[in-house]
């Protein structure tokens, strides 16, 4: 499981390790978050020389992990787990360092929360999408979307879908089926950034008919017993194109097109992120 989580609304990319139970972070999205640096590469270059005991440790502290890049596509990207991160911004002298130590042990604490409860996972990202200024019914069909895509990707593990690149394979099949567009050019649609989550930016009909899609592909897959990639590309195209006739059969009826350029990047601050923003400014004065 991977995302994005903010500190002080700076990106940090971080992908959650099942296996070890931790979470592990992009060290070059936190060391901008600290430093607000322009050129990262060379900030983490010259950090390296300073400390020769970080630089020593840096092979363990490091693991090259499939995050998303600028670009939209899956990278492989330098990261480290919390203990390693902490090690890091040791030596990093920046005013930030402390409240990044009190978010990174909060990311941890509530995942492991989550894991005792699922359900305070779903609560959590409600109120973000609140929080954001969605409408209460955007985010009930965004959290259903959400269901259907997990019972998806876990049938395609079932089915020896193991790659994140074949995740992305089938993803795009369902969705050029779906919409006549990889995701790739549906965010180039919308004029998104590459780490921008695609679904964000959909309006009620686009998350209805990605959750078509991918609701179809699920049960032709489990009904036809589906192995490997190359059986459930033909279930994800035929999934998809059940979602893309009825997309064009609405379309033809209403004369209205579903796929649409607008985003949601500029959404009314609802008033809970309007009281939050008005409470951390008295708080700082």
């Amino acid at each position: 499981m991977s995302n994005i989580k903010l500190f002080e609304n700076k990106k940090v990319r971080s992908v959650w390790n099942e296996e070890k139970k931790r979470w592990f972070f992009a060290i070059s999205d936190v060391v901008e978050a600290l430093t607000d640096s322009n050129d990262v590469r060379q900030y983490i270059k010259k950090l390296r020389s300073r400390d020769s005991m970080l630089n020593s440790n840096w092979g363990t502290i490091c693991t090259p992990l499939d995050l998303i890049a600028a670009d939209g596509k899956l990278r492989k990207v330098l990261c480290a787990d919390a203990e390693g991160i902490l090690r890091i911004i040791q030596s990093i002298p920046s005013p930030k360092a402390e409240s990044f130590k009190r978010w990174l042990a909060k990311v941890g604490y509530e995942r492991l929360e989550e894991i005792e409860n699922p359900e305070l996972a779903a609560a959590r990202m409600r109120e973000i999408y609140k929080a954001k200024g969605y409408s209460d019914q955007w985010i009930e069909k965004r959290m259903r979307g959400i269901a259907v895509r997990d019972e998806l990707t876990n049938e395609w593990k079932q089915r020896g879908i193991k790659e994140q690149m074949e995740y992305a394979i089938l993803t795009a099949d369902i969705s050029k089926a779906t919409f006549g567009m990889t995701p790739s050019e549906y965010k180039g649609l919308k004029e998104l950034d590459g780490p921008d989550n695609l679904r964000d930016h959909m309006n009620d009909l686009e998350l209805i008919f990605t959750m078509l899609g991918e609701a179809s592909t699920t049960e032709i897959a489990r009904n036809r017993d589906a192995k490997g990639l190359k059986e459930n590309r033909k279930a994800a195209k035929q999934g998809g194109n059940i979602a893309g006739n009825a997309r064009k059969e609405l379309e033809m009826k209403s004369g209205k097109k579903v796929s649409t350029k607008t985003n949601y990047k500029e959404l009314p601050e609802s008033e809970e992120r309007k009281k939050a923003i008005t409470d951390e400014s008295e708080a700082k004065e």
